[in-house]
């Protein structure tokens, strides 16, 4: 179960005609009884801010950070469309108010797709009342709403992570234009736990950091990327300690689940940086290492390349000094003191052909650290991203 397992949560995926494919392409996720409860979301840096991302921040703030249902739909961004593109955005969640018997503000709404092409109304339309009448809090109308929100993503993303008297469940897509800070990436998390929506707040943007804003596929960010999570208080109050442990976890699985389904890819690749001044002078160098289209396409050709990791390192505006560096995939040590080491080239070479790989640069400077989830780049990659359509 995912978005569902959490009590006092319902949801639902069906067809509407918005992907000219048939596919499941509008979701939903509320409360059982359509009644706001605590909210909090955390949304894209990226400047061309798409309409679903601005009305449900002011949602959000509207309503005192509470919500009773989260409205999304696959297959057209509604970025990049204007004063259109923010009208559909609000009668999405009037439409989705008008069903459930809530206020259009306590309804939020989120988009992905292609990028400057409005959202087909008319399908929405049709599709809001047999989105809400046929949703259902059982497993199977979880996996619906999961899979109506996928774009290329291969198969549906979903999480439950079971604590002492609580549930954190939840549901995302993602599988290209992944990069800190989030993603071309969609997550709805739910919990029973009762918390206030400031502190939930708190809670979301701490495990966001070090998950989905700790991943990279292509070094791209989106204009749509948002993380709601929504809270019954079903459940009563809990150890925060473990709710924030349990947020934390169900959102590095769905990161995980991101980056193991990224456009093209054969290998998941962790990048570690430690030694460095500070950790964020590790998350720059671990960032330019893991975004480098020279290093991920070694990574393909199964090639322990450590000098083009050496190389990014040393121009990723941080403290360097070459030879205290030393460079390992997984446990074979392939540079130390910045010159080449002696490895055992079979074992070596076996490593590589894996298909995951953690690759650990020690700058030897300070007690810096940071780790990243990125991929290998392909001919796959460019073939699913060479168009439109």
């Amino acid at each position: 179960m995912s978005v569902t397992a959490a009590s006092g949560f319902t949801a639902n995926g069906v067809a509407c005609g918005i992907k000219p494919s048939g596919d499941l392409d509008l979701s939903l996720v509320a409360t059982a009884d359509g009644r706001p409860v605590a909210a909090a979301a955390v949304f894209t840096q990226n400047r061309l801010t798409a309409a679903p991302v601005v009305t449900t921040a002011s949602h959000l703030a509207r309503s005192g950070g509470r919500a009773a249902a989260v409205v999304l739909n696959s297959g057209c961004a509604n970025a990049a469309t204007g004063l259109q593109g923010s009208q559909d955005a609000e009668e999405m969640t009037a439409l989705v108010a008008a069903e459930l018997g809530c206020a259009p503000d306590e309804v939020l709404v989120c988009s992905t797709g292609l990028i400057g092409y409005l959202l087909p109304m008319d399908a929405v339309r049709r599709g809001v009342a047999p989105l809400v009448a046929g949703r259902g809090d059982d497993e199977a109308a979880g996996r619906r709403a999961a899979e109506a929100i996928m774009t290329t993503d291969t198969r549906p993303k979903e999480v439950l992570v079971e604590r002492d008297g609580f549930r954190v469940g939840g549901m995302a897509k993602g599988a290209a234009m992944l990069a800190p800070n989030m993603a071309t990436m969609l997550a709805v998390l739910t919990t029973d736990a009762a918390v206030a929506p400031d502190r939930l707040t708190e809670l979301l943007r701490a495990a966001v950091a070090d998950s989905f804003n700790a991943i990279t596929v292509d070094g791209c960010t989106s204009t749509n990327d948002t993380v709601i999570v929504l809270a019954s208080g079903t459940a009563g109050d809990v150890d925060k300690r473990a709710l924030e442990t349990a947020l934390a976890e169900a959102c590095l699985d769905l990161a995980r689940q991101m980056v193991g389904d990224a456009e093209g890819h054969t290998k998941v690749v962790t990048v570690e940086v430690v030694g460095a001044l500070s950790d964020d002078e590790a998350r720059a160098g671990a960032r330019k290492v893991a975004e480098s289209q020279l290093v991920k396409c070694s990574w393909y050709g199964n090639d322990p390349y450590w000098g083009r990791v050496a190389s990014e390192l040393g121009t990723a505006g941080i403290a360097f000094e070459a030879d205290k560096l030393s460079i390992r995939y997984g446990d074979h040590v392939v540079a130390r003191g910045g010159v080449a080491a002696a490895v055992d080239e079979a074992a070596l070479a076996a490593y590589m052909a894996g298909p995951e790989l953690h690759v650990v640069a020690n700058l030897g400077i300070g007690d810096g650290r940071a780790r990243l989830l990125t991929n290998d780049l392909t001919h796959a990659y460019i073939d699913e991203n060479m168009g439109t359509s």
